[in-house]
Formats: structure tokens, sequence, C-alpha cells
């Protein structure tokens, strides 16, 4: 495997834990999402669904959602999770870049900072171009991105454990980091242990791309977007300030 098929690859074991460490319906967004999407009519569509953290919830609260997704080990713990609660959508493997649908959509969604993995800027423009002309007139475009101080915490070794008692692991280490590319490259190290031996390990290059705050307005607006609005903390109306989580970005393609 080269290292362009590993970088944000998502694999069985970076799945698994993923979907112990972030089940359907866990973080704080839940309630921000449904609040904006549940007035619309029409179908929406979840860029990034991994394994279903909000493609559930959505579901569970009568939304006609959908989605994609990179790794087909992500999307088969999604299945998983869809099977489980009796639900019922579609599920594509595409990618950020490619991804096509033959029709339009009332509003498009990236939650949990997944747009971050388009790594590099000209991608990013067009992958902002491409989610415009999938909207409807007027169609709605909700983006989370971490501030920038977000990737100066170093990560911490994590630790669980899965539901046959296999001590599944993670440590992440920043490989590189380019600060005029505004880029930076993780990899992530999971392990899974039975009995105390070492049974299975999985590599993981993630390549993250920082964006600032003004940055990715005047992106959005270089993408055709219209009616940009910015909050923060999944709190409509709350200006961003230091110290801030998370960025709520919200959009609309032209009428």
């Amino acid at each position: 495997m080269t290292i362009t098929e590993m970088r944000n690859r998502y694999g069985s074991l970076c799945a698994e834990i993923y979907d112990l460490d972030k089940p359907p319906g866990s973080l704080f967004d839940i309630a921000y999402y449904q609040g904006r999407l549940r007035d619309l009519e029409g179908p929406i569509l979840e860029g990034g669904v991994g394994t279903g953290r909000m493609l559930v919830p959505l579901l569970e609260a009568g939304l006609t959602v959908e989605g994609f997704d990179h790794s087909p080990e992500m999307l088969a713990v999604c299945q998983v999770n869809l099977d489980q609660r009796g639900l019922s959508t579609h599920l594509k493997q595409a990618r950020f870049q490619d991804f096509h649908y033959d029709r339009d959509f009332a509003a498009i969604i990236v939650p949990t900072s997944s747009f971050v993995l388009i790594d590099d800027f000209d991608e990013a423009l067009d992958v902002l171009k491409r989610f415009r002309q999938h909207l409807r007139p007027g169609g709605l475009l909700l983006i989370d991105l971490p501030p920038m101080s977000f990737f100066e915490v170093k990560a911490q070794p994590r630790r669980w454990t899965a539901s046959n008692g296999d001590q599944l692991t993670l440590v992440s280490a920043m490989e590189r980091n380019d600060p005029i590319g505004q880029r930076r490259v993780n990899q992530d190290r999971y392990e899974r242990w039975r009995d105390g031996k070492l049974i299975e390990t999985e590599i993981e290059l993630f390549a993250y791309r920082v964006w600032g705050l003004k940055e990715f307005e005047l992106t959005l607006q270089a993408a055709g977007f219209v009616d940009l609005e910015v909050c923060s903390n999944y709190r409509s109306g709350r200006a961003p300030k230091s110290g801030d989580g998370i960025l709520n970005f919200s959009a609309r393609a032209p009428g």
C-alpha cells in the first residue's frame, strides 16, 4: 500500500475504535443540526458520513438524510448501526473530491470537522464548488471547523474496551508540519490487545489542513456561496471568540 493510499484511509480497526469512541448520537452537536435542518423541505446529504454518528439521530428525528464516505470500513459499521435500529437510507462510497449525485439537495452538512481532511487548498475550493452545484437554489451548507489552536494540542494515548473484552489503543504523533501550506500529517497507531498479547496493528496517516476563520469565509464566497454566517460551539448567533472549541459555518447557494 502506497503512502497516498494510506492517507485518511480509516481502516477496520480505526472504524471500530471510532464507533466505540463516538457512537451514534454522541457529542454535543446533534441538537444544533436538528434545529438547523428540521424545517427544510427536501433531502439532506452528509459528506463524510463515517459510522453514522450524526446520520442515525437525524434519521431517527424523521429527516430525510443520506451520505457518502471514502472508507468502506466506516460505511460497513454505519450500515450495522442503521440495521440495528431498523433504519434505512442510501450510502455511497465516494471521496469529497469526486462524489456525484443526479439530483440536488436542500442541505449538505459536513460535521465533526471532516472538511479539514481535504488538505490541499485548491481541492478544498473545488469541493465547495461541487457542494454548491449539488444544492438547490437557496440550499443550505453547514460545515464545522476547529480553530487553528486545536492543532497545537498534543494528542495523548487513549484506550478502549471492545465488546469482546479486547483492549484497543491509539497513539498519535505528528509526522510532518507545514506552516506555510497550513498543513500537517499525523501518524496514528491503532492496536488490539488480547490476553496481554498484541494481535493486530493498524497504521493510519491523517493529513489535515488548518483554516483561519476569515480565510474560510472568503473561500466560501469564492466558491459562489452567499448569506455567510459563523457561530461557535453550536450556539447560533454566538460570535466566535478566543478559546472556543469549534467554528460553525453556514452559507447558502444563490437563489
